[in-house]
């Protein structure tokens, strides 16, 4: 079984899952994002945020092939390029590190450590790239697949909180941790990954 982890362009955005590639609410702010679903544009304001993305400040995602089919993916970027992070009452996400969007992998293929690649990647990206670490804002009242990753599995998978909120807090992972993870951390990535979106609703925070 080959695979392999190919930076996200707009020449393989299609080959996400179509809930994912026509989901705009971290890439717009909520007024900006109730109105690109209410006018039928979700996907093209998606294609524009990553070309502009991509042009001005480099990779920010990867996508995971397994024998050419993709099964899952990472998207991630600096806050100044994620209007929607400014939403939340425990922004900003600190200047050192980069925010963790969203990811998935398809539930076939968890538990193969296809997660723990695909951040592993990230990391050695970032890294090189001067930022110490990925921050992400979690759903502590998390019930159903969404836009925001449960609070409770982010923490399974080293991410510490550096801002608590009960419903919305902001976590950090330091990026040199994964570099050498431990087996356990890897079955919960698996499983964090695991989360399937359902089609994106936007909804005030």
């Amino acid at each position: 079984m080959g695979r392999r982890l190919v930076p996200l362009t707009l020449d393989n955005l299609s080959d996400l899952p179509r809930r994912c590639r026509s989901c705009v609410f971290w890439e717009l702010d909520p007024v900006s994002g109730e109105a690109a679903v209410a006018s039928g544009r979700p996907e093209l304001e998606k294609e524009a945020w990553i070309s502009a993305v991509l042009l001005e400040w480099g990779s920010c995602g990867r996508v995971v092939y397994v024998d050419d089919l993709a099964v899952g993916f990472v998207l991630y970027a600096p806050a100044a390029y994620v209007p929607r992070s400014l939403a939340f009452p425990t922004s900003p996400v600190s200047a050192d590190a980069v925010q963790l969007l969203t990811a998935w992998i398809s539930p076939p293929y968890q538990s193969q450590g296809l997660g723990r690649v695909m951040v592993q990647t990230v990391a050695k990206d970032l890294l090189s790239r001067g930022f110490r670490a990925i921050e992400a804002f979690g759903d502590a009242r998390w019930k159903e697949p969404a836009c925001l990753l449960p609070a409770d599995h982010l923490l399974a998978v080293g991410f510490k909180t550096v801002r608590p909120h009960p419903v919305h807090p902001r976590l950090r992972l330091e990026l040199r941790t994964t570099l050498s993870w431990k087996e356990d951390v890897e079955l919960a990535l698996d499983r964090l990954l695991g989360v399937v979106q359902k089609e994106p609703v936007l909804r005030p925070l």
